[in-house]
């Protein structure tokens, strides 16, 4: 399984498979934005961050995934991976034991050289409450699903990682 991984991750096809899972949902988060008109409060922004940061790795391991490049993707991929569990974590305690005293922001804070609200408000300005469950299925809500979702990506990014001393066996038609 490590050797398949590992060359899985030296070719386009798994990176480009990556990028797109994250745009799906992606896409599915502002369809809960702007169709069925929920508002995202400050940690569904941060998470929807994270998201971005799974996609960027995908499109960066695609564009040269048998360089070293391969290793910057992968360590961006572990990273918003975590962040993303991280972030959804805290907002499911949030959303499951209600605190006056533990609230998330009011407005999301990007820093100054990359403000995201200011440059794209439709996809990162939060308008909701973080404690308010807007949405479930199967009684989770949005940051339940998500703590799932990250989980399975860091799992992944983690077993890629390992795999990546594995190299695929030459297979030669005419050798023993």
């Amino acid at each position: 399984m490590l050797r398949y991984l590992n060359s899985c991750s030296r070719g386009r096809g798994a990176w480009l498979l990556l990028a797109l899972t994250a745009m799906a949902l992606e896409m599915t988060a502002l369809w809960f934005q702007h169709v069925m008109l929920l508002k995202p409060c400050v940690m569904c922004i941060y998470e929807r961050c994270a998201l971005f940061g799974v996609m960027g790795a995908g499109l960066v391991g695609a564009i040269a995934p048998k360089t070293p490049l391969r290793w910057v993707a992968i360590l961006i991929w572990l990273y918003s991976a975590w962040e993303g569990l991280r972030l959804a974590w805290e907002h499911t305690m949030i959303q499951l034991h209600p605190n006056p005293f533990v609230t998330c922001d009011f407005a999301a804070r990007f820093p100054g050289w990359l403000p995201l609200d200011k440059w794209l408000p439709s996809v990162f300005v939060a308008s909701g409450d973080c404690s308010e469950n807007q949405w479930s299925l199967f009684t989770l809500g949005m940051p339940q699903w998500l703590i799932g979702i990250f989980a399975a990506y860091l799992l992944i990014a983690l077993f890629v990682l390992i795999a990546q001393p594995f190299k695929a066996k030459k297979r030669d038609l005419f050798s023993r």
